[in-house]
């Protein structure tokens, strides 16, 4: 007889005057008897072996029934709290007598019926309050009616049940190793590599079992239920049905029965989505999950120095796609390396290598009192941001290309702290000056364009002429220029961009000339200059350099030429 096969059975109200089987495992005869769904709708039942996920209202209970029919059964509850703390009692009553009226066939009232059954209070033989997943177990469970009342304070949350008459049989939750927790082996400033001991339920059982890791900064969760519902709620449940109404067509679907939708709109069920329910999107938030098949040592990289992680480890099995927690770990990783500040003297113009998307810091304290303090800034290869902190306030933000001056009101016994952040592309090298003698100019000013124009027309076998633009300030320019190969590219050039090498790195034979220059009308500040010995036919690249007062040069943009070849 199918009862006593499986003792554990879904609680369908009794609608004659004999106690009615319950649903069992078997899907035909569980289909049968519940082919009223109004009357289903009208109960809450759990099926044995299964679990069903669920929904609660804030401040409002939520029972469940199930009914052992024999003395010394083995009976396993247990309870998931998703995404708040549940308060959850299990307790039993005696199964109701038959009615009187046997074999009459006069059903009795369904009202008067579900008070005979819980109008009693059961015997309690379980409470627990909180957000852990819990168990009920018992080896020899009492035959009688089963009722498991659910209760949310906090607010509207899923949950997850399952039950089973054949706990030592069924197994669908992977098991968990003698040492559940998981390990930190290494740790690093942007990494940590955790490792854990297998599930028995793969090395000794061989079910599949894969493992799937969480990263967050907030806390550590205590189900792969609880990660989902904060992930987004349209990931693994179904929407809140609306109040008053126990099931969605998403719930019958779940149960093996397809969606009605006429009687879904009589209700007013929203439209199922194409996997059974209705989705909704929720904004994403900083939590990351992945899953890593059966490797038991995984890196977690990309992440940010000196933070604090929590690292929580799931092991799913992929045949009943439930899943077991093992033991939540955290870990700070390490802090950047501290950096080493540079003093920066007044007047003194300093050297700075800054690294890929490294950064430098530097510090000026003046040591007299002064109104205005200027910044020099000269930036050799790509653009450099940098960061001008006085006694904490910050003043100054900008990213530098060539040579930039900033002045900055001054105050007394004021300090100040320069912070260089390098380019995304590649190092950057700089000079910096920091002084509070507003006439101290150790670097030259530079037009706005840096650039050498080359005139076609006056190209010849031996010479090219050229120009480039000047400023208002008296300066000295020198020219240089070296034979390059023909397959010479602007790539090579680029990579010879540096601004701060100055003409003492040039072999002598390659000067062409120097001299002043400067004109007070800055649309005139353009000066010519034709280069002659050249051969026929080569390619030169060309170098102008500006010295400034203090000695120190800055190249304008290299430019590349080549003579004619046949004149």
């Amino acid at each position: 007889m199918l009862l006593l096969q499986c003792p554990l059975l879904l609680l369908l109200l009794p609608l004659g005057s004999r106690p009615q089987k319950f649903p069992t495992r078997d899907e035909e005869l569980f289909q049968m008897q519940i082919r009223d769904k109004a009357f289903f709708h009208d109960t809450s039942v759990i099926p044995d072996g299964a679990e069903i996920s669920s929904y609660l209202f804030r401040d409002t209970p939520k029972r469940y029934f199930f009914v052992v029919e024999e003395d010394n059964t083995p009976l396993a509850v247990t309870v998931t709290p998703c995404d708040a703390p549940l308060e959850w009692k299990l307790s039993v009553q005696e199964l109701p007598e038959e009615a009187s009226g046997e074999g009459s066939g006069d059903p009795e009232p369904l009202e008067q019926q579900k008070q005979q059954i819980t109008s009693e209070e059961g015997t309690e033989l379980f409470s627990y309050k909180g957000n852990d997943v819990e168990y009920f177990v018992s080896s020899s469970s009492p035959s009688g009616l089963y009722q498991l009342d659910l209760l949310s304070t906090e607010k509207d949350t899923h949950f997850k049940v399952y039950a089973t008459t054949t706990p030592e049989s069924d197994q669908p939750y992977p098991e968990l190793p003698y040492d559940p927790r998981i390990d930190v082996t290494s740790l690093g400033r942007t990494t940590v590599t955790l490792a854990w001991k297998p599930s028995p339920t793969a090395s000794l059982l061989k079910q599949p079992i894969q493992y799937c890791i969480v990263i967050n900064k907030e806390h550590n969760f205590k189900s792969l239920c609880a990660v989902e519902a904060k992930l987004s709620s349209d990931d693994a449940f179904m929407v809140a049905p609306k109040p008053g109404l126990d099931f969605s067509p998403f719930d019958f679907a779940h149960f093996g029965f397809p969606a009605d939708n006429n009687s879904g709109k009589e209700r007013g069920f929203l439209k199922p989505s194409k996997f059974g329910r209705q989705t909704s999107s929720k904004p994403r938030v900083d939590l990351h999950k992945v899953c890593i098949g059966n490797k038991n040592i995984f890196t977690v990289s990309d992440l940010k120095p000196d933070t604090q992680y929590y690292f929580d480890m799931f092991a799913v099995n992929t045949n009943t796609n439930m899943s077991t927690a093992y033991v939540g770990t955290f870990a700070r990783t390490k802090e950047e390396a501290k950096q080493k500040t540079v003093e920066l003297k007044d007047g003194k113009v300093t050297d700075v290598f800054v690294k890929r998307k490294g950064a430098k810091f530097l510090r000026f304290a003046p040591v007299s009192s002064h109104q205005k303090v200027t910044f020099s800034v000269h930036s050799c290869l790509d653009a450099v941001q940098i960061q001008v902190r006085r006694d904490g306030k910050l003043l100054l933000s900008q990213s530098v290309e060539g040579v930039r001056q900033f002045q900055l009101r001054g105050k007394a016994k004021a300090k100040y702290l320069i912070r260089l952040k390098g380019s995304k592309k590649g190092a950057s090298m700089l000079k910096i000056l920091a002084t509070t003698r507003p006439n101290k100019q150790s670097f030259p000013s530079l037009p706005e364009d840096t650039r050498i124009k080359a005139f076609d027309k006056l190209r010849t076998c031996s010479s090219v002429t050229v120009a480039w633009l000047g400023t208002q300030e008296r300066n000295k320019f020198c020219i240089y220029k070296r034979e390059v190969d023909d397959n010479y590219n602007e790539e090579q050039k680029r990579r010879e961009q540096n601004q701060c090498l100055g003409p003492d790195t040039r072999k002598k034979s390659e000067k062409v000339l120097c001299k002043y220059f400067h004109s007070q009308n800055i649309q005139k500040a353009v000066t010519t200059e034709t280069i002659r010995g050249l051969q026929p036919g080569k390619s030169y690249l060309l170098d102008v350099y500006v010295i400034g007062h203090g000695g120190h040069s800055v190249k304008y943009q290299s430019k590349l030429v080549k003579t004619r070849k046949f004149c």
